[in-house]
């Protein structure tokens, strides 16, 4: 199975939104982007994907957890008998489209087994691509300005990936002009951030003080100090060794 990849999946979330009409009644909005939208929010009918659900609801029920590579074969090899090969395709093929799952994908969390365990750590362009996507499909469907929150979210990504700011950018970077844009932009938020976050951490690496006086000499809440100078001590290039 293939994760869904999207060269343009950003130039509606990243474009200022156009003069939007007032929508009368119920009429939906017109176009392939809201009819993509409309067709990830629509009811799942598809028949193997009802059975995958009441037999891996951990997996495909209520709460969606992406899967990990192989999950096709593995369902075969599981249920010769009830599974057809190209209907479980299809039916993949489906979720692993809908919003839904993206949105899973896009929160970085890791590839899941049949037995629901957490078994491998998402790729970092597949969380980007699923980002753009996800904000792309919201933008058709509401016409919001999300550029602001994309972005955050592509810091976010980029920081949780582990990797420099130059083999992010490298490994992610499309063809979508708009997107890239953003991304330039978000990973110098993130640059910033990470400057403020070192001299955190710096000040209370020399203060010596505990955690809850030095956040309330500084008027900040404990929690969200603690979460900060983690984030420092993550970003510094010899966290990993």
């Amino acid at each position: 199975m293939t994760d869904p990849e999207t060269n343009t999946a950003a130039t509606a979330a990243a474009s200022p939104p156009r003069r939007a009409k007032a929508r009368q009644g119920s009429q939906a909005p017109r176009g392939p982007q809201a009819a993509r939208a409309a067709a990830a929010r629509a009811p799942r009918s598809n028949p193997t994907l009802e059975k995958l659900a009441q037999l891996y609801p951990h997996l495909f029920g209520e709460v969606f957890l992406p899967l990990k590579r192989g999950i096709f074969q593995d369902l075969l090899a599981a249920h010769p008998e009830a599974l057809q090969r190209e209907a479980l395709k299809e039916a993949l093929g489906l979720h692993t489209r809908s919003t839904r799952y993206l949105t899973a994908v896009a929160a970085g969390q890791q590839r899941h087994d049949l037995q629901g365990q957490a078994v491998e750590a998402m790729a970092p362009e597949h969380v980007y691509q699923a980002l753009l996507e996800v904000f792309r499909r919201r933008h058709a469907r509401t016409g919001e300005d999300l550029r602001a929150k994309l972005r955050e979210r592509m810091a976010q990504a980029f920081e949780a990936s582990g990797l420099s700011r130059s083999d992010y950018a490298q490994l992610v970077r499309g063809r979508d002009e708009a997107a890239n844009v953003l991304l330039d932009e978000a990973l110098a938020q993130a640059a910033e951030r990470s400057a403020r976050d070192e001299a955190l951490l710096r000040a209370f690496e020399a203060g010596g003080q505990p955690l809850d006086a030095f956040a309330q000499m500084y008027g900040m809440d404990p929690r969200a100090v603690a979460r900060t100078l983690e984030r420092a001590r993550r970003m510094r290039p010899d966290a990993a060794g």
